[in-house]
């Protein structure tokens, strides 16, 4: 589905998650592998075994497992579940990031009683704008 808005934060386009049964049953089978790798890195934490140098590798061993293992999960949820949308953002200049005005792009001096104002203005150049 897609519209033919230009108005910024239209929906330009919206495609719905396949939501697959064998991603959901992978999901599933990775997060229960992810308890236990988990529970054996706490068991491995409190029984001591980062004590010695085979036991701290073995530690880390598990640690990167277990997030590569929420790595593969986060993907496959992000892929199979959330939809595709794209929206219509207001397009800027390079300098328009940083300055309200090209003429700006120097600075201002801090100075008076609206020093606030103008820290705002540097940090969210679009303010009351």
């Amino acid at each position: 589905m897609s519209t033919s808005g230009s108005t910024y934060g239209d929906i330009h386009r919206y495609e719905p998650a396949r939501e697959s049964t064998a991603a959901a049953i992978a999901i599933v089978l990775l997060t229960l592998l992810e308890i236990v790798f988990v529970f054996m890195f706490t068991w491995g934490l409190v029984s001591g075994w980062g004590l010695t140098a085979d036991g701290n590798m073995f530690l880390g061993g598990l640690l990167a497992i277990v997030f590569i293992d929420l790595a593969f999960i986060l993907a496959l949820y992000r892929k199979e579940f959330l939809p595709d949308v794209m929206v219509v953002k207001k397009r800027r200049r390079k300098w328009e990031d940083l300055y309200i005005r090209g003429d700006q792009a120097d600075g201002e001096e801090l100075e008076g009683a609206g020093v606030w104002d103008q820290i705002k203005r540097a940090v969210y150049p679009y303010y009351k704008r």
